[in-house]
């Protein structure tokens, strides 16, 4: 299907209403999955024409996506990649383990941005940062889009390699989302240390509702980002 190419729109509407010179687009990947990090990527463009097929991450094939990847990491003025991990998740919540990667993510940069870009509607980052959220700005947005393809290369390569140990798992290619695979094999070896343990999805696994976490309590007031998926067999 024909798509848009993202353009630097946003950028250039806030470096003329608020001054901000140095920008970077965050996007995140691994919210829905059941195992392994949530990852984030900070990622500063300029305003340079981007690598030709640049989009949202989601549209590209693995192999475009892969290629994609080496190029922008070479093309970007800067990048810089923060994860959660699953305790983190199942002790924080999944808003605060968003913001809490994608703190990292913006602190890994060599330059402090004056303005970040969010993909979707929730501002999961909060003060002192300043922000303009985007729906879809995985789509639209140049450096958007870049961290989109960053991240999600990034964390599919190091969930690959997470499940080296685990082949029952099929974490190379689901990732750690809920794959037929995967839940076939959660119900008959239970999940692994690379699983978050306060989801769901163990509510529908009997011989391991055990080690299911309860969370003491919410991210001050926040409201939860939804994240989870239904084990729905």
């Amino acid at each position: 299907m024909p798509y848009e190419p993202p353009t630097h729109a946003v950028e250039r509407s806030l470096r003329a209403t608020t001054g901000a010179k140095v920008i970077a687009g965050i996007d995140e990947v691994g919210r829905g999955a059941w195992a392994g990090p949530v990852t984030v990527c900070a990622a500063v463009t300029g305003l340079r024409r981007p690598p030709e097929g640049l989009t949202d991450s989601k549209l590209l094939t693995v192999k475009r996506r892969t290629e994609l990847a080496e190029e922008l990491r070479q093309w970007v003025t800067a990048y810089a990649l923060g994860h959660a991990s699953p305790e983190e998740i199942d002790d924080l919540g999944m808003t605060a383990a968003l913001r809490l990667a994608a703190v990292r993510a913006l602190e890994g940069l060599p330059v402090r941005p004056d303005a970040v870009i969010l993909d979707g509607k929730h501002d999961y980052l909060g003060t002192p940062w300043k922000v303009r959220t985007v729906v879809k700005g995985d789509r639209s947005c140049v450096a958007v889009a870049a961290a989109s393809v960053i991240a999600k290369v990034h964390r599919d390569t190091m969930m690959a390699e997470l499940g080296a140990d685990h082949a029952h798992f099929g974490f190379a290619d689901n990732a750690g989302y809920p794959s037929p695979v995967h839940k076939a094999a959660l119900a008959e070896w239970g999940p692994t240390p690379h699983h978050r343990l306060s989801w769901a999805y163990l509510d529908a696994l009997p011989r391991w509702r055990h080690l299911k976490k309860v969370r003491a309590g919410v991210d001050g007031g926040v409201p939860e980002i939804e994240g989870q998926l239904g084990f729905d067999f």
